[in-house]
Parts: structure tokens; sequence; C-alpha cells
């Protein structure tokens, strides 16, 4: 879930819960203000009820008050009144029975007027003495009327709420969309940087905010990685010269010193060592050339499109031609009947050598036995399998197999430098691809390249 998605799902639900609440206080509110006034009407009842009954503090006799009741007072839903005298004994029970609700008269007589409500019908009453007597006064009626303005007005929420909700996520999603408009403008301005292209900066914002300040110092960055970009290229550049030039000297002297006649045991000893050296230093120079141009992708030449099983057997070629004894098998077995699926983006010359250095590898350390190479195309992916029936790798050192000049502690009786797997994983990764390995000490190994398919249009 992106940055956005969730800021839209934050401002949503939010905003949403500020709604929710504002409804319920709206709701509340407004139930309350609709029932306390009819309370207050029946409490109106109570008193006139009293006034008529028992003739306390009546302004004038109860039949005028009666009168005066029916001619502004209007009958209420199921109004009725109660008039009680409260027992000395046990009063609740005896009220109760009269039909009165236990809690309304427990309230009653506790706290001498009292509201209640009962599903659909409120109450109001209260006590009041009378000629040495305490008497119940109470009045029941249905709010028909304030249940009606509750639905009403709860219906009138609910719909209020979700269309609020609606607008809400599609104003929300809005206002993330072009708040992080910059953003995804950045982003795509940094996809059209490559390698290639390390001269192109972001255009900086006119606005003093944080996304002006990440532009700034990406732009920094790429100035850094530009310079180092170019100093690396200088020196492959350079290095390949400068360095190969007094190598080849010094090989050739000493080649020519050992063709001279005369030489002593321990000159002649001297100078074959000498060769010998300059050839490990050649090679390791090479190596060390070519990890250096693969992990630099600055000037992708000669980028095309390859047929894997044909560059399996330009492989197998060269390894002929280094290992003459080599037992290597390519299985075709798993080859796909499209010939799309075998091809991929890259630079022939590239991966021949990223193969290459696995192959041999596998013949080498296996002692040129059967080393089986296939091909599986799958899932927009081809993957290169070698097996070997090999030394193994101990699986304390495979997080170390692919740092440079690192060799597994079962090689000693083997030549090499510990280049051969770098540079291969610098190639594949400058393809976009990747390197799998399962090995057991003592039983063999498979390395699985997977590159992604080329786009054939």
């Amino acid at each position: 879930m992106n940055i956005q998605t969730r800021a839209t799902l934050l401002f949503f639900c939010l905003t949403s819960l500020i709604i929710l609440v504002f409804s319920g206080i709206i709701f509340l509110f407004t139930s309350h203000y609709v029932f306390k006034d009819f309370y207050k009407r029946l409490e109106t009842r109570v008193n006139l009820a009293t006034a008529i009954h028992l003739q306390v503090n009546a302004a004038g006799s109860p039949e005028e008050i009666r009168k005066l009741r029916q001619a502004y007072l209007e009958k209420l839903p199921a109004e009725r009144e109660y008039l009680l005298e409260v027992p000395r004994i046990n009063p609740i029970a005896h009220l109760k029975a009269q039909g009165l609700p236990v809690r309304f008269v427990a309230e009653v007589l506790e706290e001498k007027l009292a509201y209640y409500r009962f599903q659909e019908t409120f109450y109001a009453g209260k006590v009041v003495s009378s000629r040495g007597k305490d008497y119940l006064v109470a009045v029941a009626a249905q709010n028909a009327y304030g249940l009606e303005q509750e639905n009403h007005l709860s219906r009138i929420l609910l719909v209020g709420i979700l269309i609020s909700v609606v607008v809400v996520y599609f104003m929300g999603k809005r206002f993330t969309r072009h708040t992080f408009q910059p953003v995804r403008d950045i982003i795509q301005n940094v996809k059209n940087i490559s390698a290639e292209n390390l001269n192109l900066r972001l255009a900086p914002s006119e606005n003093k905010d944080e996304l002006t300040e990440l532009t700034q110092t990406f732009n920094e960055m790429l100035t850094r990685l530009e310079t180092a970009f170019d100093t690396q290229n200088n020196f492959v550049s350079n290095a390949s010269h400068e360095l190969r030039t007094p190598l080849t000297i010094i090989k050739g002297e000493a080649e020519l010193a050992l063709s001279r006649p005369g030489l002593s045991k321990e000159h002649q000893q001297a100078l074959e060592k000498i060769l010998q050296e300059s050839d490990k230093l050649k090679d390791i120079l090479t190596s060390l050339l070519g990890i250096a141009q693969s992990g630099f992708d600055g000037k992708k030449q000669n980028w095309e499109l390859i047929r894997v099983d044909e560059l399996l057997w330009l492989v197998k070629e060269t390894a002929d031609q280094l290992y003459p004894q080599n037992n290597i098998q390519i299985d075709f077995s798993f080859l796909p009947q499209d010939e799309a699926e075998l091809m991929v983006n890259g630079n022939v010359n590239l991966l021949k050598l990223a193969v290459s250095n696995i192959v041999l590898n596998a013949c080498k350390y296996s002692h040129n036995q059967a080393v089986k190479v296939l091909i599986i195309s799958e899932n927009g992916q081809l993957t290169v399998s070698v097996q070997d029936k090999g030394i193994g790798i101990p699986e304390e050192e495979l997080p170390y197999i692919f740092v440079p000049f690192f060799r597994a502690s079962n090689t000693t009786d083997f030549e090499g430098h510990g280049v051969g797997l770098p540079l291969s994983l610098n190639i594949i990764r400058l393809h976009q691809g990747t390197i799998g390995i399962i090995t057991q000490e003592g039983a063999g190994t498979e390395i699985r390249i997977n590159l992604p398919l080329a786009s054939v249009s």
C-alpha cells in the first residue's frame, strides 16, 4: 500500500469519525430536548391533577382547573392519571400492583419527583402530602410525535452520514492525489535518470518546502555519483593500458631470458617463477577490470537480443578449448517451443563471460565429472541451471562466495583467484537478473542464473 492510499484512508477514517461523533451528539441532544419537553408537559399535568384532586396550592376551584385543563391541554396518546395513596408499610409492592413500573415508583418515593420511560410509554410523577397522608400523583402517556421525530432524525442523520462518507472518500482521494503529485513527478523524473545520463537533474520547486529540500539533496547525490562514475570509468579505461603494458613487457623479458642458453638452474627457476606469477597477475588484472567494467553500466554497448540456447553452445566451445577433458552435457529437454521464451536483452560477450565462469568452475571443482546445463523458461523468466557433482561449498561459507578473492576452505587443491563468481554476479545484476545456489559439501552444487525475458514485439 503506497503512501497516497494510506493518507487517503487516514483522512477518510478521521473525517468519518468526526462526522459520526458530530451526528451522534446532534442525535443525543435533540432526543434529550424532545423528551425533556415531553416530561415537562407530563409534569404540568401532574401538577394540575394534584390541584384538581388534592386542592394543593390551587388558585381556583378544582372544577375551574379541570375546565382550564380541558380547554388548553390536549389529550395525549394513551394518557392515564394515577392518584394513589402511599401506604406506610411496603409501599413499592402496593403501588406496583396498580400497574406502575417498580423503578419509577422507587425513584418517585426517593426523589419525590421523577421521570421514567418504559418502551414507548413515558411517566412523570411526584409525592404530595395532603390531609396527613402521602399520595403519589403520576401521569403516563405515549410520546408518538417525539418518537416519530427521533426516528425521522435518525434516518436523516444516517443518510447524511452515508452521503458524507462517500463525499469525504472521493474528496480525500482527490486531495491526496493533488498533494502527492509533486512526489509522483519526482519519481517519474528519477526513473528517467540512469548511469547513462547522470548529468540530468531534477527541476527544483519554487516552494520552500520539504520536497524542494529532497530535490536539492537528490541533485547533490547525483553530482557525487556522476563524479564517482566518471572517476571509475577513467580508471577502467586507463588501467587497461597503463597496467597491461608493463606487465606485457615483464612477461616478454622473462620469456626472452628463458630462451637464452646457458642459464643456471637457479636463474631458470627464478625466471619461470616470474613468468608464472606474471600470468597470474595478468589473470587477476583481467578479472578485476572485468568486475569494474561490469559494475559500471554507463555504456551498454552492443545491447541486443540474445538467444540463450545459442549462447550455451558458445560457452561449450570456450570450455572445450580451455578444458578439453570436460564432460559438459547441455540438456534441452525443458526447452520451450516458443522461440521468444529463449530471448533475453543483454551484451553477448558479458553474458558469455558470466556463464562461462560458472560452467568452468563446475568442471574444475568436479574433476571433469559430468556437468549438466539446462534451460527452463517460465513466468516471464529464463533460468540457466548448471549442476555438478563436485566438492560442493561448506554451508557456513555460502554468504561469502560472492566476495572478491574469497575462496572456500575446500578449494586449496585447485588453482583460482576468487574473482570468477563476483564477476558473474555483477554481470547478471547488470542484466537485471539473479543468481541462486543449492549446494552440499561433498555432493555437488547447482547454480541457477535467472534472467528476465526480452520483450519481443
